[in-house]
């Protein structure tokens, strides 16, 4: 019988119960707060995809999970916002939430995305597969520095 789950938590291939997303919260929230929050025991934030986070690079940097929220599914700003994030440091986990489909798993990947929030109606089977929808990327990205025709034979 195929596995019929749906919706969830997606880390390290696996899906998780999160008792973490209860600390994360709203940017606009977090900017007014950014010097406070860094020395509680705050877990991470929530960033929509259009957000100016500039002037916080610094505190953002420091916390240990950055949720990035896609209003829709086809709006790339998260996938532009993440690759930043990552290019400036970021080593926590990097969460994409809101609407997150199956299909963009890959790709969320390979910006550097490494936990994925899917929406309700996403099958958690077709998930894990769809992390592994190409075997070669060509590109470097997030998850491959450099590009595979500068790796040789």
């Amino acid at each position: 019988m195929h596995n019929q789950a749906r919706g969830g938590l997606l880390k390290n291939r696996i899906f998780v119960n999160d008792n973490v997303s209860a600390n994360l919260i709203a940017f606009a929230d977090w900017q007014q707060n950014a010097n406070e929050i860094e020395n509680t025991k705050q877990q991470g934030v929530i960033l929509p995809g259009d957000c100016e986070y500039q002037a916080y690079i610094n505190q953002l940097l420091k916390l240990p999970i950055i949720a990035v929220f896609f209003e829709k599914f086809n709006d790339g700003r998260g996938y532009s916002l993440a690759r930043l994030l990552r290019e400036a440091g970021f080593k926590g986990e990097l969460r994409a939430v809101g609407d997150v489909l199956v299909d963009q798993l890959f790709y969320l990947k390979r910006c550097g995305f490494d936990a994925f929030e899917l929406r309700a109606d996403q099958r958690q089977a077709d998930a894990i597969t769809a992390l592994d929808s190409f075997s070669v990327s060509y590109q470097a990205a997030a998850d491959q520095r450099q590009p595979i025709y500068q790796t040789g034979p």
